[in-house]
């Protein structure tokens, strides 16, 4: 018994160096595991059994790739129950708090992508992500081969870039977000700062200057400019052509007078990913926008309306970032020290 316990001990220090030692290389290889971690409750490891274990669904997908166009059916679990399973920490104190976090989805070689929870949420977005483990080709079931044990789908989007395959850890994280709340009350200007090319302030009269788009949404007809348009036109993004797709590792937090705050993925804005028709308005059927202050951003696509941000006061854009892993010349210390006491457990008379 004492032997099968050291066991035990050894395997699960062996696995946190190795998941180290994966991270750091970025090489791309096949993963047999990921690791949830970040602002849950229930965070940890997930093997392919675990997966299977949970609710089931099957989707079939149509994308674009540096190499054509590709369909895929895909069998998988549902990307927002797994988080919502392992209780995704939130401030009760704070209305829709979920609304400003944010998962990130990474690869074996290092590979980036940002979720924002409330594209995912069934109450917001909707976004219908899975993390697929098993593919239907020709109609028999099988596995994801060299793209790993798992990887994330993104059913909305019209390039396949936030399809991270060889999933090796998904982290949910609260937004960077500094900006408080001014007070409340009826806005006249919003600022644009973070990782942009230049930050500008924006008031009624620049924001009428810009090209502009309207949106039905019920019975109320917005006009307004292009949430995307304004952030990669007026104020550029500032991405880093060294790393593949950057932008999908971004993402933008809107807040309003009152502080209430609403995340957006790059990746769900973008017209080559998923080209959500948000909007900056600043007319409502004609009327200007009264007590929602000169602009509001309107998600037009969502269920409900809890990332509509009355009152804009400000824009922040940033760069997505995890929680360290251990690094591999710590991990394999940590190593070192439990077979050093692993053999002296062994070693104690009975």
């Amino acid at each position: 018994m004492k032997t099968i316990a050291v066991h035990h001990v050894l395997r699960a220090a062996i696995c946190h160096a190795l998941f180290g030692l994966s991270i750091g290389a970025h090489a791309a290889s096949q993963t047999t595991q990921f690791l949830l971690d970040g602002q849950v409750n229930r965070g940890g490891s997930y093997v392919l059994s675990d997966l299977q274990t949970l609710p089931a669904a099957t989707q079939t997908v149509s994308f674009q790739t540096g190499k054509g166009p590709q369909t895929h059916t895909f069998i998988g679990t549902s990307l927002w129950n797994v988080l919502d399973t392992a209780g995704i920490q939130n401030n009760a104190a704070v209305k829709n708090d979920v609304l400003n976090k944010y998962v990130l989805a990474t690869g074996s070689d290092g590979y980036k992508a940002v979720y924002s929870l409330g594209e995912l949420s069934p109450n917001f977005g909707n976004e219908k992500a899975l993390i697929a483990y098993a593919e239907v080709v020709n109609g028999a079931t099988v596995s994801l081969g060299a793209d790993g044990f798992a990887r994330t789908t993104a059913p909305l989007d019209l390039k396949g870039g936030r399809y991270v395959s060889n999933l090796s850890r998904l982290t949910v994280q609260g937004s960077a977000s500094t900006q408080a709340s001014s007070g409340g009350g009826v806005s006249t200007s919003f600022s644009v700062t973070g990782d942009v090319m230049q930050s500008l302030s924006f008031n009624l009269a620049a924001l009428q200057a810009l090209p502009q788009i309207s949106r039905t949404v019920g019975s109320d007809t917005f006009t307004g400019v292009s949430l995307w348009g304004l952030l990669s036109n007026a104020t550029g993004l500032a991405t880093d052509p060294a790393v593949k797709n950057d932008v999908l590792g971004m993402y933008v937090v809107a807040t309003g007078s009152d502080g209430y705050k609403a995340l957006f993925s790059l990746g769900e804005l973008s017209p080559d990913f998923g080209g959500q028709p948000d909007l900056i308005a600043f007319d409502r059927n004609g009327t200007g926008l009264g007590s929602n202050g000169f602009a509001r951003i309107i998600a037009a696509n969502d269920v409900k309306a809890g990332r509509w941000v009355s009152n804009l006061t400000s824009l922040e854009v940033f760069h997505a970032v995890s929680a360290p892993v251990p690094e591999p010349s710590i991990a394999v210390l940590m190593l070192a020290g439990v077979v050093l006491l692993a053999g002296r457990r062994l070693k104690l008379p009975r």
